[in-house]
């Protein structure tokens, strides 16, 4: 069965091949010492800068390949083929960071953010969640005050993904408490040298072990006016609105191209091993397992594919993005859980592929919104 993706070129088949055999040959070998570190080294960091895969959409005179979300998109598919332990951390960093400093940074504020961004020396954070607020964007504490020439920030976020090594974090908070929603606005703080900023403890989840997830805590932080976002206070709820669904999207790509790895290495699996005297693949129960989860990853790839085009022509609205997201990433697991059974007792283990895989795909359910929330939003269209 070949089947191209619709948004492939030929520049990004050269692009991902050169990538990948990066990937596998150079970094790979490192990713065993990463889960243990509970965070991944900054060499790797600058290494991705150095292939071009850290920015790729920008616009070359920010550090850029001039690309488009396709490349951001093939970036995430081949770290979660290839090097799924690299692919959350550099998805905050391409889809979610970046996209944010492109779309609504000031001239001058892209001037000084983005470069650092490509290269890998600067490494990005966003800090929405807060502790008991969950997906509540609404309900924000950590407060933004103006004081002069600067504002002085106080509050804490937690689930905060590359927060250990984040050089440039951008903050949710209430610069006007009593307007609620309306007083909400994005603060970008540069954490070297930014006092009243501390960051809290590596947090120890059940998987994403290479991937630092961190507290972050603002007491009294200072952050100078001009890295206000977009210029203007109370942006910041309506800013996040626009670009959470290429957020969401990110994560469908993500679990994608997971579905369509775990499929491929559990066939080889069952291949190779035998039960009663035959290779466990012609047991009919196994051929039909692995026949729906290929239907599946199949399924699921063409309506990706349709988003990444909707995506690239700035057309991906919330509902379709919230669809994706909750599909893909249920999908994901259910095929984890269904290729680990195949897989019996050495599915288990977590020096085999899927066990980690399984893991590391129970999150997917719950950041960039939980399911039930796409859920709610995909209803709100009824």
């Amino acid at each position: 069965m070949n089947y191209r993706s619709s948004w492939m070129t030929a520049e990004l088949d050269i692009f991902r091949e050169t990538f990948r055999r990066y990937l596998s040959s150079t970094l790979s070998p490192q990713a065993h010492k990463w889960r243990n570190d509970k965070m991944i080294d900054r060499e790797a960091w600058l290494a991705l800068g150095e292939i071009g895969a850290l920015c790729p959409d920008m616009p070359e005179e920010y550090g850029g390949l001039g690309g488009t979300f396709a490349h951001v998109a093939a970036v995430i598919e081949d770290l979660e083929f290839e090097l799924p332990e690299m692919a959350l951390p550099v998805a905050v960093h391409n889809a979610i960071v970046a996209q944010y400093i492109m779309h609504f940074g000031s001239h001058a504020q892209k001037q000084r953010w983005l470069p650092g961004l490509a290269t890998g020396q600067s490494i990005g954070a966003i800090a929405m969640t807060e502790p008991g607020g969950g997906s509540d964007l609404r309900s924000l504490r950590t407060r933004a005050s103006r004081k002069g020439s600067a504002y002085l920030l106080n509050g804490s976020k937690t689930f905060i993904t590359n927060g250990q090594v984040a050089d440039i974090i951008i903050v949710a908070a209430q610069t006007a408490p009593d307007q609620g929603a309306k007083g909400i606005s994005l603060l970008v703080l540069e954490a070297d040298g930014s006092d009243g900023f501390r960051r809290g403890r590596n947090l120890d989840k059940i998987g994403m072990h290479a991937s630092d997830t961190s507290e972050l805590f603002f007491d009294d932080a200072l952050v100078p006016a001009e890295n206000l976002l977009g210029g203007e206070e109370g942006r910041g709820l309506y800013q996040m609105m626009e670009l959470l669904p290429k957020e969401r999207l990110a994560i469908a790509v993500s679990a994608v191209a997971s579905i369509e790895r775990m499929v491929e290495v559990t066939t080889d699996y069952v291949k190779d091993r035998k039960a009663f005297g035959k290779p466990v693949l012609e047991f009919q129960n196994t051929a039909f397992a692995l026949a729906e989860r290929k239907s599946e990853a199949l399924i699921g790839r063409v309506f990706l594919d349709w988003c990444i085009e909707r995506a690239i022509k700035g057309e991906l609205d919330q509902v379709t993005a919230s669809i994706a997201k909750y599909w893909t990433t249920d999908k994901q697991f259910e095929t984890a859980d269904k290729c680990l059974q195949l897989h019996g007792g050495y599915g288990y283990m977590d020096e085999f592929e899927i066990a980690r895989r399984f893991v590391d795909a129970r999150v997917q359910r719950i950041y960039g919104g939980t399911n039930e929330i796409m859920k709610v939003l995909i209803a709100r269209s009824l």
